[in-house]
Formats: C-alpha cells, structure tokens, sequence
C-alpha cells in the first residue's frame, strides 16, 4: 500500500520559513510526478508545487521565487521550502504522487501564517 505522510507544518510569522516533508513509502523515483496541493478554508484545492521524474519543476505563480520542492531518493522524501511566508498562505498543505497511474495523497499538515 502506497502511503504518503507530511509532516513539518505549524505556526509561523509573516517574512519566516517553514519546510515541509512528505515521507513516501518506497523510492520517490517510482513517481512519475509529485507535488505539493493546499487547501484554505472555504476554498478549493490549488495546486503549489510540481517535480517531476526528470526532475523538472513547476510553481503555482503565487508562490514563484518564495518556495522550492525537492526530492531526497535516499530518504525517500519530498520537501517544500517555504520563505517569506504571507498571511495567504495559510492553508492544509497536502503531498502527491502518480505511480503506475494511479494517483495518492497524504492526510495534510497544517500551516498557519500570522501576520
């Protein structure tokens, strides 16, 4: 069973910096494409962060120049650098991935930006 688990969420100032994890169960490379989603209340689902097998990434505009995602095969692990973090951020930060088609989610963490 594929399983993906974030962790690193919580409380930040405006202007600070939070790193997100997403633990995969097996090799990130047997994703063909992962990603970081966030959800505010009352909205819908965005998507934030892309990386692909390649390693080739994308980025939500809102977030272009303050966050980066990566990948750490041998630790079989996503992250999502968050910097100069803005109130508008605030939301549940949820890890993806595609294997073999079929599409896998984590259970969310949680980030708050007080202004």
């Amino acid at each position: 069973q594929v399983q993906l688990v974030e962790s690193g969420g919580g409380l930040v100032q405006a202007g600070g910096s939070l790193r997100l994890s997403c633990a995969a169960s097996g090799s990130v490379f047997s994703f063909n494409i992962m990603g970081w989603y966030r959800q505010a209340p009352g909205k819908e689902r965005e998507l934030v962060a892309t990386i692909h097998i390649g390693g080739t990434t994308n980025y939500v505009d809102a977030v272009k120049g303050r966050f980066t995602i990566s990948r750490d095969n041998a630790k079989n692990t996503m992250y999502l650098q968050m910097n100069r973090l803005k109130p508008e951020d605030t939301a549940v930060y949820y890890c993806h991935g595609v294997r073999s088609g079929i599409s896998h989610w984590g259970q969310g963490t949680q980030v708050t930006v007080a202004s």
